[in-house]
């Protein structure tokens, strides 16, 4: 794998930040309504299992029509969505602007380890959430805008290695939420965070 740090990495800074999450631009009164709807959202499934939370009881808690919930997020996984965009952004601004090893300037084989360390903090800190947004419909994973800037990311630190579009699709799926929610009863958490750490340092090293 190639080490200069300025080569396909900083050459390609700008295609990532074409696809970083960017925050809603609304009227003054449809952002708070949507503040309104993710403060109850938010509530709501912190305090239950969030597959029993209905869109009715979201609607009531933030005092707006059912219709307009509807419109604004689609369905639960849309609100659910919404609900981690500001939190992808922190990751999304830590790996474009933030300090070695997972920002600029390290090596990009431990920036992969990096990124890998990072998305999983942040993921089973949210996992219901992410599980959600990911598993609504068929392949709604791939379609979500964060799943392709850490997608592109990951292809970016691949560069060198055969078809690094596909090595990156091929290490991001251990880190999808379904996977992650059967395998922590069995495994355990430290044994899946090694796991994931082994397999990302390997593929760093080719």
């Amino acid at each position: 794998m190639p080490h200069d740090h300025n080569g396909p990495q900083s050459a390609s800074a700008t295609s990532l930040e074409l696809l970083r999450t960017p925050p809603p631009k609304e009227r003054a009164d449809a952002a708070r309504n949507r503040a309104a709807i993710l403060d109850a959202a938010a509530s709501l499934f912190d305090g239950h299992d969030v597959e029993a939370v209905s869109m009715d009881q979201v609607a009531a808690a933030a005092g707006v029509g059912k219709g307009t919930l509807f419109r604004r997020f689609g369905d639960k996984a849309g609100l659910a969505a919404a609900l981690l965009d500001a939190r992808e952004r922190v990751l999304q601004e830590g790996i474009l602007h933030g300090p070695p090893p997972l920002g600029p300037g390290a090596p990009p084989a431990e920036r992969l380890v990096a990124f890998a360390d990072a998305y999983v903090d942040y993921v089973l800190k949210h996992l219901p959430l992410v599980r959600m947004s990911e598993t609504a419909a068929p392949g709604a994973r791939y379609r979500i805008g964060a799943y392709r800037f850490w997608h592109r990311h990951v292809a970016i630190l691949l560069d060198g290695v055969p078809d690094p579009e596909h090595a990156a699709h091929a290490l991001l799926a251990p880190l999808a939420a379904e996977h992650l929610t059967a395998l922590l009863p069995e495994l355990g958490e430290g044994r899946v965070r090694a796991g994931i750490t082994r397999l990302w340092r390997q593929a760093g090293s080719q």
